[in-house]
């Protein structure tokens, strides 16, 4: 897939909707604009690839909206190097916008049609993060811990055993509700394993769900 003037245009009034919605940090910015967004859809929704929207990408999931993605991303102030767990996979733009910031991402999916997709692709991109077909609420404790952890579906409370997996002084950023709106979470692993958590606005995600999906 080609990644033309025309798509770099429209990324560069992309990033600049993006900005001018509230998001500050530089470097999240200039990974948005490096990445191109069309290389994780559907053929079918091409065009509309630099809309600040949401659209399907299969087994149920999304690609979550540019500015979504951004959010996130400013919450979890990454610096570079950092090891990054990411739960939720997805199309792999998220994983993407991590590495292009200089994360080393470790990142899980549930849905085996999915991970198999999203696996193939990275064959072929020239950053890649490591990628596991896992349920997500077991997070990876063999490499753990993580500086970081994201989760990119709608979780009801953060799972305990991610937050083990945490270094402390670390964050993980969620959307935690069990409605059909979630407040964006941030929680800060203090020592004697005692956290500090921050809301900061509402959002809609899917759910995460628990086990491996063949679907």
């Amino acid at each position: 897939m080609l990644d033309t003037y025309r798509h770099q245009g429209l990324r560069k009034k992309l990033v600049a909707i993006i900005r001018s919605k509230g998001i500050r940090d530089e470097e999240v910015l200039d990974a948005i604009g490096k990445v191109p967004r069309h290389f994780f859809m559907d053929s079918s929704f091409l065009e509309h690839a630099y809309e600040d929207k949401a659209f399907p990408i299969g087994s149920g999931q999304t690609i979550s909206q540019p500015y979504t993605v951004a959010f996130q991303t400013q919450l979890l102030e990454v610096k570079r190097g950092e090891k990054i767990l990411e739960v939720g996979t997805g199309s792999g733009y998220q994983s993407c916008i991590l590495l292009e910031m200089g994360a080393r991402v470790y990142t899980v999916e549930r849905q085996k049609k999915l991970f198999e997709k999203t696996r193939k692709f990275f064959e072929n991109y020239p950053l890649r993060p490591r990628i596991f077909l896992k349920d997500g609420y077991q997070g990876l404790p063999t490499f753990a811990p993580f500086d970081k952890i994201i989760i990119t579906a709608s979780v009801g409370e953060i799972p305990e055993q991610l937050i083990s997996q945490l270094r402390t002084g670390g964050f993980i950023v969620a959307p935690v509700g069990e409605n059909d709106i979630q407040f964006m979470t941030r929680i800060t692993k203090l020592p004697e394993n005692q956290i500090k958590k921050e809301t900061f606005g509402t959002f809609v995600f899917v759910p995460m769900l628990k086990e491996i999906s063949n679907d």
